[in-house]
C-alpha cells in the first residue's frame, strides 16, 4: 500500500492535503478494474495525477472568457458575439457545447451543466454516467456529485481504464498510446512521463 511518505519523497508537486484522501482507496479500487501490478499502477496514476492537476480537481473548470471560448469551442461560438453572451457563465458554457450528444438533451435541458465532467479522469455525458452508474451500483445520474468523492472520483477513473483497454498499453510501457486514448493527442506528454517516472520509482521498476 502507498504512504503518504513514499509519495511525498518524490512526488512534492501534488497538492496533500487532497491527495491524502486518495490513499486509503487506492490498494482497494484499482485491483478491482484489474490495475494489479506495479506498472498499471504506475501508468494510471501518472495519467491520474496530470489530468487532475495533482488530485487537486474533480470537475470541469468551464469559466472561460469569451476568447477562450472561441478558441476552445469555436464550433459552437462562431462569432465573438454570441461568445460574449456566454462567457464566465460556465453553466451556460456547458449547456451549449455538450448539448445533443453524450446522451444530452437540448441546451435547455440542462443536462450539459448536469453532467459535466467530473471525477479524476473526468467523466461527461448523460450517458457516460448512465453506463458508469448501471456497471457499479451508484447512481450517479440522480446524484451527479456524488462522483466528486475521493473514492467515487477514482472509481470512475479506473472504470474510464478499463473501458479503454488502458492496461494493454500499460503492459507494454507506452504512455503515448494511453496518453492519445485518453487525450485525444500527446497534450501534457511531458508532464505525464515526469509523473510516471516517479510512480515507477516508488514501485521500484527499473
Amino acid at each position: 500500500m502507498l504512504s503518504i511518505t513514499q509519495m511525498k519523497a518524490v512526488l512534492p508537486r501534488l497538492n496533500w492535503e487532497k491527495a491524502q484522501l486518495y490513499i486509503p482507496s487506492i490498494s482497494t479500487v484499482l485491483p478491482k478494474f484489474g490495475i494489479d501490478t506495479p506498472l498499471r499502477k504506475a501508468h494510471f496514476l501518472a495519467q491520474v495525477a496530470h489530468e487532475s492537476g495533482g488530485l487537486q480537481f474533480t470537475q470541469e473548470n468551464l469559466n472561460y472568457s469569451a476568447q477562450g471560448l472561441r478558441s476552445v469551442f469555436g464550433k459552437y461560438f462562431p462569432t465573438i458575439e454570441i461568445a460574449n453572451t456566454y462567457a464566465r457563465k460556465p453553466e451556460k458554457i456547458a449547456n451549449r457545447v455538450y448539448a445533443g450528444r453524450m446522451g444530452n438533451g437540448n441546451e435547455a435541458s440542462g443536462d450539459g451543466w448536469k453532467f459535466r465532467g467530473r471525477g479524476l479522469i473526468q467523466l461527461t455525458g448523460k450517458e457516460n454516467y448512465q453506463k458508469f452508474s448501471g456497471e457499479n451500483g451508484i447512481d450517479c445520474v440522480k446524484n451527479p456529485d456524488l462522483l466528486l468523492q475521493p473514492e467515487m472520483a477514482l472509481t470512475s477513473a479506473c472504470w474510464f481504464w478499463k473501458k479503454r483497454n488502458l492496461n494493454e498499453f500499460a503492459d507494454k510501457d507506452d504512455i503515448i498510446m494511453i496518453t492519445k486514448r485518453i487525450n485525444g493527442g500527446t497534450n501534457g506528454l511531458n508532464d505525464r512521463q515526469q509523473y510516471l517516472d516517479s510512480f515507477k520509482h516508488i514501485y521500484q521498476i527499473k
